[in-house]
């Protein structure tokens, strides 16, 4: 069972007689709906509906744990606190850093007590848990490679802050975006695009005969971009594509290269998601 320390996440804890409510009414997760020992993800939104700051959140004690990127926690503090008005909210960055996840790929072995179980990786079948603190030392490189290999992303990685919507990173199917609950930041721009259908950027998984070229490279199709890279290891990665210019290529047999690299793109299958093969099929 590996256990992997990520120094690089910070964590904040909100706590206070109206901490659920004032976190309903601001980010895109479902706090009511998440379960015990369970970690869904989130994000607030910039009010055009696109990802402001996003991160993990899970109820610990009487309040709830967030876990972002290190480089995230001070902005994301500012901008909740900015929220709090006379709400019976408290903000605080936690005293432990870093985050240590551990999984096992068989769903079984993984203790309630190791710490809050990510929804992403269940959609995907694997039981992987997230615990404030250092409990391991496992080589980071491969909680990447789980990642990469499940259609997982995260910021600064595989998209930039303030450039892709939930949609673009699967909340839609992860746990991480609710069109129930009601109000809240940017709620307005992805629930129509919810219901009038009209994502098109999608989280793929990428992988080449050799090593894929670096982070930043564009994927095109007969010359004409269809998506970035982000996260790369050795011949696989991940990268947000157009979906639907990405499955006219496929199925024209146009060949889709990472800058010179021929490679192969698939869609997560816990998604449920498939690629249209023309334009009509894209808007259906």
């Amino acid at each position: 069972m590996p256990a992997v320390f990520l120094k690089d996440r910070s964590l904040l804890f909100v706590s206070g007689a109206e901490a659920q409510s004032f976190l309903q009414n601001l980010i895109t997760t479902d706090i009511t709906a998440l379960g015990p020992d369970e970690a869904r993800p989130g994000a607030l939104l910039t009010p055009q509906g696109k990802i402001l700051f996003d991160f993990m959140i899970w109820q610990d004690g009487d309040g709830y744990m967030i876990e972002t990127d290190a480089g995230q926690r001070d902005g994301l503090l500012k901008r909740l606190t900015m929220y709090t008005l006379r709400a019976a909210v408290t903000l605080s960055p936690s005293t432990e850093e870093g985050v240590t996840v551990s999984w096992d790929e068989g769903a079984e072995g993984v203790r309630e007590s190791q710490g809050a179980r990510d929804s992403r990786f269940a959609k995907a079948g694997v039981t992987l848990t997230r615990r404030a603190g250092r409990h391991g030392d496992g080589a980071e490189v491969l909680y990447d490679a789980l990642r990469i290999s499940h259609g997982i992303v995260t910021s600064g990685s595989d998209f930039a802050l303030q450039d892709a919507f939930p949609h673009d990173v699967l909340m839609d199917f992860n746990g991480g975006l609710s069109f129930r609950k009601g109000c809240y930041v940017g709620q307005e721009v992805v629930s129509r695009m919810q219901h009038r259908g009209t994502a098109r950027r999608r989280v793929v998984t990428v992988s080449a005969a050799t090593a894929l070229p670096g982070t930043g490279t564009e994927i095109t199709a007969a010359g004409k971009p269809v998506g970035t890279l982000g996260s790369v290891e050795g011949g696989n990665g991940l990268a947000i594509v157009r979906i639907d210019r990405a499955g006219a290529a496929m199925a024209a047999g146009t060949p889709l290269l990472a800058g010179d690299t021929p490679v192969s793109l698939v869609l997560p299958a816990w998604s449920g998601l498939v690629f249209p093969a023309s334009a009509d099929e894209a808007s259906a």
